[in-house]
């Protein structure tokens, strides 16, 4: 048995290309050298490539994935680890074109991947299961509704969303009725569908569940605590927030938001890593989002959860080369 072929594919077209970057990085240098040669494969708008030793680009083929690597040497992957966040690799686009040349990959399909990437699809399905979430109006471009109407049905403060945005882009806080006019241009410019949601007021956590070695299991539940108004990019990624792992709830609530959190992964028929984030008010853990390429940089939340649950990121990151191999 030959080493495996591992491409590790980071990038994106989306401002959060700059993460995945270092996330991609971080599964590059985990993956096990004795399994498999790993090579970095980095997707952005105007070309794919692979740096070679000699740090020179080398273009893949997209037709079939492939890269020359000179003398007519002709390089396949056996399995694209996905690493993208955002477009295309977190809204089925990439998926669904692997699926179509026959390439294998990690994580969840592309209809999975579809799915989650919008936010009002997701809850309204998982609401068929009975997994509840904060009230919402959602809204078209172009759609008419007053504001008086937004305050009436959801209360404030509330949430002004971009249906389909990674990292927290163009989402605003209401407090004011006269700040709404603002925050829909905001959520507008990323996306053509908004979601507006009441504001919960409770303890935020994310969650990370993944199927390991035939189970699936909780990562761990991280407690958010923002020093800004809520959970902006800024938060996410330049550290303006406090992040406690294991949460600070108590026995019960841990074990709710537990088998929330994996009856969710499996009514969606997820796969691979997946990140949720819920607000607990009293004993209800609502879902906000599901992401299904979260952050793994070394500062992200899922290799931190990893640590402390005591898998470690090599194993982590072999067990989904593994899973992607079998498919």
């Amino acid at each position: 048995m030959g080493k495996k072929n591992v491409a590790v594919v980071m990038g994106g077209y989306s401002d959060e290309y700059k993460v995945s970057l270092k996330s991609g990085q971080l599964i590059f240098d985990s993956l096990d050298r004795e399994l498999y040669d790993v090579y970095k494969v980095i997707i952005l708008k105007d070309e794919w490539y692979f740096l070679d030793e000699n740090n020179k680009k080398r273009f893949i083929n997209k037709a079939d994935f492939s890269v020359h690597i000179g003398d007519g040497d002709i390089l396949n992957f056996d399995v694209c680890f996905n690493i993208i966040h955002g477009t295309p690799g977190e809204n089925g686009i990439l998926q669904a074109y692997w699926d179509a040349i026959g390439q294998k990959y990690t994580g969840c399909d592309f209809y999975q991947s579809a799915l989650t990437f919008n936010k009002k699809d997701t809850l309204a399905v998982l609401s068929k299961y009975g997994i509840p979430s904060a009230k919402s109006i959602y809204l078209r471009k172009g759609e008419d509704i007053s504001d008086e109407k937004i305050v009436e049905e959801l209360g404030l403060p509330l949430f002004v969303k971009p249906n389909q945005s990674g990292s927290s882009l163009g989402i605003s806080k209401v407090k004011e009725k006269s700040e709404l006019k603002t925050a829909l241009e905001i959520a507008y410019k990323e996306d053509d569908e908004i979601l507006i949601e009441s504001a919960l007021n409770g303890t935020e956590v994310s969650v990370g569940v993944l199927d390991y070695k035939g189970e699936v299991i909780v990562l761990g539940i991280t407690e958010i605590i923002p020093d800004k108004e809520f959970f902006d990019y800024e938060a996410k990624y330049e550290g303006a927030s406090q992040e406690i792992t294991p949460a600070r709830i108590d026995e019960e609530t841990t074990k709710k938001v537990e088998e929330i959190s994996i009856k969710a992964y499996k009514s969606l028929g997820m796969s691979g890593f997946s990140r949720s984030e819920f607000i607990i008010v009293g004993e209800i853990p609502y879902l906000l989002e599901m992401n299904t390429n979260p952050g793994f940089s070394p500062a992200s939340i899922l290799p931190q959860q990893a640590k402390i649950y005591g898998i470690s990121i090599k194993d982590l990151c072999g067990s989904e080369v593994e899973k992607a191999l079998k498919k």
